[in-house]
């Protein structure tokens, strides 16, 4: 357990906080940040369905109904006086909000600092105010991955990336965010006692329901821009199920209560569902149900990652005329292409986070399912689909040429 940022506190100050964080995740009141978003509100929805009450906080509402046993308000954590009015009587937060994850809104600066470090710095302070005594951030393993391979790391043999060596905002700014609130563990609390937090860092995310991620790579392999493939066979990834997420989150919670002894207190941990693969393998059931085969043209991580460049270049030059579509960011690239891989030991150990075995064949078909039939503008939009591949190598054989010149201005 961390030692306090703070003079030890006296036994009757700390009843308070020996109240709530006895007991645990299973009762008392939860903010959970990003409550609108897929994990977030499975999240809330989960805890919920236990008896807790939850309040699901985000700037967009959610796409199911709110269930019974949680409310839902829509605001911004870069707000801190609307969070600090709706932390009343609350005992844990899970903060699970976030921007930049993937695609175009990964190059947007401003913003994906404002919520990442600047909201995370508001809920740590609300927890001050409010005497919020846990607090479990939703991390990424981002935050230990910069382009060189990873295997099977853990906790101990992995540290985090300085934030000025990461090539995209999402990632830097969640390391930011991290080391803030492992920093704030141990912290004395207005009304007396300690705030204890810790940190989980998940992989990809993918489950029924699921539209963000799922949703972009089906329409880029109906539109047949995955008609390639890249990097080494052999580089492996993580996943994680939104269920054993979920699990996980719980879990973290209660191993911050006096119950567990706090053995979570201070302490990070990666999530996945125990096991690797390599990106394209993964996708298998998706190119199968969909009726596509798997990618045959292997291309160069350097010509691809060129091309990402180029790509981001031309989306923020030309955003204000045109909306250039990102297949893959640099980060992306590299996430893809080089192995990184995590043991779950620590979890497995410390939290008792044992994941189910899930197939992402059962999310592929929830998603067919539930997906609403085209509109005719949606078919007329994908007639010119034949000329996206075309236009995707034009733009790598570009960025090729743009590689050969540097590589001879360099020798030169």
């Amino acid at each position: 357990m961390a030692t306090s940022c703070s003079s030890p506190e006296s036994w009757s100050s700390r009843l308070g906080e020996e109240t709530a964080l006895a007991r645990g995740v299973s009762s008392g009141k939860v903010l959970v940040t990003g409550g609108g978003g897929y994990f977030g509100f499975r999240l809330g929805r989960d805890l919920a369905s236990q008896g807790v009450s939850v309040i699901l906080l985000d700037m967009n509402r959610p796409p199911c109904d709110i269930p019974d046993g949680a409310t839902f308000y829509q605001g911004d954590i870069r707000d801190y006086s609307s969070l600090y009015k709706m932390c009343e009587g609350v005992d844990c937060i899970f903060h699970t909000a976030s921007y930049g994850m993937s695609g175009p809104e990964q190059l947007r600066k401003e913003q994906v600092e404002s919520v990442n470090v600047g909201g995370t710095n508001n809920v740590i302070n609300v927890c001050r105010e409010r005497s919020i005594p846990r607090l479990v951030y939703t991390s990424t393993i981002n935050v230990v991955f910069a382009g060189k391979p990873i295997e099977d790391g853990d906790e101990g043999s992995v540290q985090c990336v300085p934030p000025d060596v990461h090539i995209d905002n999402y990632s830097r700014t969640k390391t930011i965010a991290e080391q803030m609130v492992l920093s704030a563990d141990g912290c004395s609390l207005k009304g007396g006692g300690l705030l204890r937090s810790c940190v989980l860092r998940p992989c990809g995310i993918y489950g029924p329901e699921e539209r963000r991620h799922l949703h972009r790579v089906m329409m880029n392999v109906e539109r047949r821009l995955f008609s390639f493939r890249f990097g080494d066979p052999r580089a492996r990834m993580n996943w994680v199920h939104v269920d054993n997420l979920v699990l996980a989150h719980k879990l973290a919670a209660e191993a911050l209560t006096l119950k567990r002894n706090g053995v979570a207190s201070g302490q990070a941990y990666f999530i996945n569902d125990g096991v690797s693969l390599n990106l394209f393998e993964w996708l298998r059931p998706l190119f199968e149900r969909l009726g596509h085969s798997q990618p045959t043209i292997n291309l160069p991580v350097s010509l691809v990652y060129s091309a990402a460049i180029l790509v981001e270049y031309l989306h923020l030059a030309l955003r204000p005329v045109i909306e250039v579509p990102l297949l893959f960011t640099r980060s992306e690239v590299r996430s893809i292409a080089v192995s990184h891989t995590f043991k779950i030991d620590k979890a497995r150990r410390e939290l008792g986070y044992c994941p189910k075995s899930y197939s992402l064949a059962d999310s592929v078909e929830h998603y067919l399912k539930s997906r609403q039939p085209r509109s005719s503008s949606a078919f007329l939009s994908l007639s010119w689909t034949p000329q996206q591949p075309l236009v995707l190598l034009l733009l790598m054989g570009l960025s090729m040429l743009i590689l050969m010149i540097s590589c001879i201005l360099c020798q030169n």
